[in-house]
């Protein structure tokens, strides 16, 4: 059973993840050339400084980098305050609250800007309730969002993205050991300087590997650039090449995304490294400061207002799915809920919905069967290359979901076998060009992107599946295993009648994470579903978004409102059943 499952593994992860990269690593370094009726590969970085010489691509990777930086500092801003006051304060409605700010994590942003670009629009609710009570003219009215959408793309994506790093940030601090401050304030320390040369420096980890997960998130985000028609982003050209299978500038372009990602990680190790132990931990005693009345009081009003600016997406996106009219109102005049019964009717809306649930459910299945396998041979096997099967089952996280789908694309859309590799002629290559035609049947995203997309969600959120099934099998004594072996059950049987009942929960939260993230996937829909039949639930509000009718826009908010419902019951089904572990499941 271990060596069948090593061998499938192996060729999985050489199929599916090595394959694709080094196909992606071969059209940016390669440059073919004609010399006396043959094709020769070389290898060059002509691509590479053809972008860099280029202005329009030199101005794409400045506004990703402003985009991605300002992002990350704005969140800072947000998490690294609420994180101390969530870990050290004790204040009215502290528990329900440090729920609600995980909130904008139901929403994927690019749904979000549409409805938010009908409240902050030079003619949006705002600047009409601004001029209504006299403050501003409707003749020059401001432009919140900056030009083109700019200032409206960092807002959307710190408003998504800051519950990340605050979740980072509050582990990072509440493993502090008070003991530490206390030796400070005994040193005559107080206020500040504590909390600068103490606390901030120890959760320096923490703060660094969130703030690295935010920053490219920001980077590679195709979603709200393209509901903001804002294409002077690295994401968005990576977009619009994508179908240019033959163009090496997207390789290019997509190798450098990657290589700014390894260097943003590797900068963030770096910078966690050093020596951040302790003698305790923060079970040692607390040290937690309930507020007075009056500060409490504050603190609680100011979250929730932070909450309720955090949610204005979200309401956004309800009040233009109910909207039967709204155009120069603050609110809509008119209401109607035909736009939910309206994505049930049109065939764009039904296709999609069943698309992402058909999608959505391989995927799950296929990363619960690949999650077990990984997970036991882990916890319970020793071979050689077990390291490199851990690495190659955490690989993903690294892996922004455009690089991943782009690889993908490229790689699979043209025949994997050359005849002239053999050294024969194309006329006696017939086997080849049967394997090539099989070979593009299946896989080539242009015919049918299905076999695509299940890998792909399930290559991505592999890592979730493997974490959730490994702390089971942590949490289950051996012993049980130890006995069926034996009583004479074979490994197979003891796996599936023992450990499987027992990590059951495991498994079934972190499969639900992996179908309520999968129909809510943004990079992979929307590069390899190339037509509209095969287009899932995200793809299809996009496509909504780029028709001239009046009433699509609500019924892309519709379907907008109906998967944040879907994942804000599969985050409730999956927490309810990995209760405090769920938050394993998203450290790095």
């Amino acid at each position: 059973m271990k060596k069948f499952l090593l061998i499938f593994l192996a060729f999985f992860f050489a199929l599916f993840l090595l394959y694709p990269l080094f196909t992606l690593l071969g059209g940016a370094f390669y440059v073919e050339t004609q010399f006396q009726g043959h094709t020769l590969r070389h290898f060059s970085l002509q691509y590479f400084l053809i972008i860099f010489e280029n202005p329009f691509y030199r101005e794409c990777f400045i506004n990703s980098l402003l985009l991605a930086v300002w992002t990350t500092l704005f969140c800072l801003l947000l998490s690294i305050p609420l994180a101390w006051v969530f870990t050290r304060r004790i204040f009215p409605g502290k528990q329900i609250l440090s729920r609600l700010l995980l909130l904008p994590l139901i929403l994927p942003p690019f749904v979000g800007a549409i409805g938010l670009k009908q409240f902050f629009a030079r003619f949006g609710s705002l600047n009409l309730l601004l001029n209504h009570i006299g403050l501003i003219d409707l003749k020059h009215p401001p432009d919140w969002f900056g030009s083109g959408g700019f200032f409206g793309i960092i807002l959307l994506q710190v408003l998504h993205l800051y519950p990340i790093l605050f979740l980072s940030v509050q582990a990072a601090l509440a493993n502090l050991d008070p003991s530490l401050r206390d030796a400070a304030q005994n040193l005559g320390a107080r206020g500040w300087h504590v909390f600068r040369s103490i606390t901030l420096p120890l959760a320096m980890p923490g703060i660094f590997a969130g703030a690295s997960i935010v920053f490219v998130g920001a980077f590679t985000d195709l979603g709200v650039p393209l509901m903001f028609d804002f294409q002077t982003t690295v994401p968005t050209q990576i977009f619009n090449l994508v179908t240019q299978t033959d163009n090496p500038l997207g390789y290019a372009l997509v190798v450098l995304t990657l290589a700014l990602v390894a260097i943003i990680f590797l900068l963030g190790r770096k910078c966690g490294e050093g020596n951040y132990s302790m003698l305790g931990r923060s079970a040692v005693h607390s040290d937690v400061i309930r507020l007075k009345p009056a500060a409490g009081c504050v603190v609680t009003c100011s979250i929730l207002f932070l909450i309720g600016v955090s949610i204005l997406p979200h309401l956004s996106v309800i009040l233009q799915s109910f909207a039967a009219r709204w155009f120069m109102t603050v609110l809509p005049a008119q209401w109607s809920g035909e736009y939910f019964t309206e994505i049930f009717h049109l065939e764009l809306t039904t296709l999609s919905i069943r698309n992402s649930l058909f999608y959505s459910i391989c995927s799950a299945a296929l990363d619960l069967l690949l999650g077990l396998g990984i997970a036991w041979l882990l916890a319970r096997e020793k071979f050689k290359g077990r390291s490199l099967l851990d690495v190659m089952a955490m690989l993903p996280l690294a892996l922004p979901g455009l690089v991943l789908a782009f690889a993908y694309f490229t790689a699979f859309s043209h025949p994997p076998l050359d005849p002239s590799w053999f050294g024969i002629m194309p006329a006696h290559s017939a086997w080849i060009q049967s394997f090539n035609r099989v070979w593009l049947s299946i896989f080539d995203p242009r015919q049918n992107p299905f076999v695509l997309l299940v890998v792909a969600y399930s290559v991505h959120r592999l890592p979730y599946i493997v974490r959730a099934a490994f702390a089971g099998f942590q949490q289950m004594s051996v012993s049980l295993e130890e006995a069926s072996a034996n009583l004479g059950a074979r490994p197979w049987q003891t796996l599936l009648k023992i450990s499987v009942p027992l990590i059951g929960a495991n498994l079934i939260a972190g499969g639900i994470l992996v179908f309520s993230f999968a129909m809510l996937d943004v990079s992979n829909g929307m590069v390899l579903a190339q037509e509209s039949r095969f287009y899932p639930m995200t793809k299809a509000i996009y496509s909504l978004m780029g028709r001239i009718t009046p009433t699509a826009p609500s019924i892309a908010c519709a379907l907008g409102v109906l998967s944040m419902l879907l994942l804000a019951a599969s985050l409730f089904m999956a927490s309810r059943l990995l209760g405090r572990r769920m938050g394993q499941l998203f450290k790095a």
